[in-house]
């Protein structure tokens, strides 16, 4: 075994498992066994011993009960928990037994308007957290997905802002959308989903359509946990998990792969500001597991798959 190697799998079972199971190709009864772990220990249990009797996180939908201003997005409530619950790969059964569909369908309103927990509201990204949330959890949420095709807006992306008046699709919004659309689809490949690819796609996942030139430093800028931000590393590794690899895509892989230490890893270009649980992440500056193992599952994707 490699002292890389060694170093992924020294980590809390929520990265373990995928690291076991996406690059080493261990066994399913292995990868499925640390997978367990994750509700019971770690970063799992931590977060899951928060949750409210009321099948919430922290009070609120979106945003913690009570409000207040405070420095940076506060990663607390219940879409953000959820969030990572399902991304860590927490069984659903262990948040179905807690009735948590039922209990925040009862008395969980999100902050616009009070509209209904399951309902989604009008936020592009919010909508596409509740799809993936509700696939997960055994919801109907159809109605949501409806929602995302006649909210496409002519370029083919979305944009968090249609309600202010924007036009123009956002490279952000347009990726959550499409993650969230894809665990609807389970494999299926709607048209909805195919040009919200091909926006991204034809902007080589990181280029301004007009110029040519890069939409901001931040699509090289690596962060873990990813949350809403874009970035090439977030795209690419929704692409390898979408199944479509375009040749478009190769500046960008480039990119990733350029940012390779000598030692093999990834380093973290900094958190999200806002209050957490707790951190699972390293600083800026120092090497990331998540961002490593995001890193490597990309390029033997894009090198061998």
């Amino acid at each position: 075994m490699s002292e890389l190697t060694a170093w992924l799998l020294d980590s809390d079972p929520a990265l373990r498992w995928q690291v076991e199971r996406d690059l080493l190709g261990a066994p399913r009864a292995v990868w499925e066994g640390t997978r367990a772990r994750v509700a019971v220990e770690g970063f799992g249990a931590r977060l899951l011993a928060e949750q409210g009797a009321d099948g919430m996180w922290d009070g609120g939908a979106f945003f913690p009960a009570g409000g207040g201003r405070e420095e940076g997005q506060p990663w607390t409530a219940t879409t953000w928990s959820l969030n990572s619950l399902r991304e860590w790969g927490v069984d659903a059964e262990v948040l179905r037994a807690r009735r948590t569909v039922e209990l925040l369908a009862e008395g969980c309103r999100w902050e616009y308007r009070g509209l209904p927990y399951w309902g989604g509201e009008v936020d592009c990204c919010i909508n596409s957290w509740t799809l993936a949330n509700g696939v997960w959890l055994g919801v109907d949420v159809g109605g949501i997905a409806e929602w995302f095709a006649r909210h496409q807006l002519e370029d083919g992306g979305w944009n968090c802002e249609w309600v202010e008046g924007a036009t123009r699709s956002s490279f952000h919004s347009t990726l959550n959308a499409l993650k969230g659309l894809l665990a609807f689809e389970r494999g299926r490949g709607s048209e909805v989903r195919k040009a919200g690819e091909e926006y991204l796609i034809r902007r080589h996942l990181y280029k301004r359509l007009s110029t040519g030139e890069a939409v901001g430093e931040w699509v090289a800028e690596f962060r873990s946990p990813f949350r809403w931000g874009y970035s090439v590393l977030n795209a690419a590794d929704y692409f390898r998990q979408a199944g479509r690899k375009d040749p478009r895509m190769a500046e960008a892989i480039g990119m990733i792969r350029a940012q390779r230490q000598a030692d093999g890893t990834w380093l973290q270009a900094g958190r999200h500001p806002g209050r957490v649980w707790f951190e699972i992440d390293v600083e800026a500056g120092e090497p990331s597991k998540w961002l490593t193992f995001y890193a490597m599952r990309v390029l033997e994707w894009w090198d061998n798959g």
